[in-house]
């Protein structure tokens, strides 16, 4: 069985879009390139025909991937979530206890996380340490460099 894992509306139509993809055009790209190389000639001496058979199955390997991830694929309905602590798809105002430097993250699925903008992993140490928080308390995270402490200023969907 997939294992559940919880997605933005956005973060689920990303990961819909990537399988269609992957599905027609993929496909057609990666038959033609079999099918260029098998024009070719000789098959057991054609080393563009292996690589393109080994794209092939890299290329099904993943569709494979993607749909097990979307068999496991739950849309969280933000608007029935409480917001007084930390869940998956909180967006989370921290502040560093040492340097009173402030920032703000989003805790979203292991395939949503993306640090330019400002999403993490709920699996990641940090996310770790918030989940379950509440407004004002500080979680203590373990980081590869030691302890640090932040402070949960604001929680908001």
């Amino acid at each position: 069985m997939a294992e559940v894992t919880y997605y933005t509306a956005e973060g689920l139509q990303k990961l819909k879009e990537e399988l269609h993809y992957l599905k027609t055009e993929g496909r057609t790209t990666i038959s033609n390139a079999i099918a260029e190389a098998r024009d070719k000639g000789d098959l057991s001496e054609n080393a563009e025909y292996d690589a393109a058979k080994e794209a092939q199955g890299m290329h099904e390997a993943k569709i494979a991937n993607l749909e097990n991830t979307l068999a496991g694929a739950r849309l969280i309905d933000e608007s029935k979530l409480d917001t007084s602590k930390v869940l998956a798809l909180s967006i989370v105002k921290i502040k560093n206890k040492k340097n009173g430097a402030e920032m703000t993250y989003q805790l979203v699925s292991e395939t949503e996380a993306d640090m330019k903008q400002g999403k993490i992993s709920v699996k990641s140490p940090i996310a770790k340490g918030l989940l379950g928080k509440s407004k004002g308390d500080v979680a203590v995270i373990d980081v590869p460099a030691g302890q640090i402490e932040f402070e949960i200023i604001e929680i908001t969907r």
